[in-house]
């Protein structure tokens, strides 16, 4: 069985390849997220504790959490779910994956494993030498978070730790930093102070364009009234010019 052992401070990683079942056998029945003393590897690895982090079968199906079973499964997933990507699935469509369990067995070809706990010895090519970013972080937030910094420093100075220079094929040299993103800068200010001005004199707009709209519709309403007025007063002339001739012609 191989074994992927990480060192997160370092950045360090390192494969061991063990086939003595003597030592495998105290990794078997564990499950994800499950710490094991690094003694039952060597003695090298004295006082070192190890993280499951998960694994891969024979096949390559990976460990999945939260399936308490030491055999492979078939299981009905969504997208975004963990050991389904679904790219270029249709929205809401679901597949039946095959996934290996959370739990341990002679079944699994390799292992990750993460050092919680550093131990005594340094381990070589692991805990004894640095390996620096390739990529640093790139939302404004997260490089303040990284090199502790307050909201008045400017992060624009910290990004060129992971600038990096190369080559291309014509043999011209180029440089290449992170690029920051939710930057609050003078220009990003002005373009929120742009979008709520726009956004007021629009609200503005619409109360005055409601207001002269109500102040016509009154308007016509008063003249409707005064039609019917008009009309209705005529009728009732007309109506009693009618009766008054009949009376006349009834004397």
């Amino acid at each position: 069985m191989k074994f992927n052992i990480s060192y997160p401070p370092t950045g360090c990683q390192k494969k061991l390849e063990i086939d003595d079942e003597s030592k495998l056998r105290h990794f078997y029945d564990k499950r994800i997220a499950a710490e094991v003393d690094g003694e039952v590897l060597g003695d090298e690895f004295k006082g070192y504790i190890f993280k499951v982090m998960g694994g891969n079968d024979k096949q390559g199906f990976g460990m999945r959490q939260g399936v308490l079973t030491n055999q492979r499964v078939r299981l009905l997933m969504s997208i975004g779910q963990q050991c389904f990507r679904g790219h270029g699935r249709r929205k809401g469509e679901r597949r039946r994956k095959s996934v290996r369990g959370c739990i341990i067995s002679g079944d699994l070809s390799v292992l990750n494993l993460k050092i919680v706990k550093k131990g005594e010895q340094e381990l070589p090519g692991l805990t004894d030498e640095e390996k620096p970013r390739m990529r640093g972080p790139k939302r404004a937030s997260k490089i303040r978070k990284l090199f502790n910094l307050s909201k008045e420093d400017d992060v624009r100075k910290y990004v060129n730790t992971y600038r990096r220079t190369f080559e291309d094929k014509a043999g011209k040299k180029h440089s290449k930093a992170p690029k920051i993103q939710r930057l609050v800068t003078p220009e990003v200010l002005q373009r929120k102070r742009r979008r709520a001005s726009a956004k007021k004199a629009s609200l503005e707009k619409s109360k005055a364009e409601a207001a002269e709209y109500h102040k016509l519709l009154m308007q016509r309403l008063k003249e409707q009234r005064e039609r019917r007025s008009e009309s209705l007063a005529k009728k009732r002339a007309l109506r009693q010019a009618s009766v008054a001739s009949k009376e006349a012609a009834t004397k």
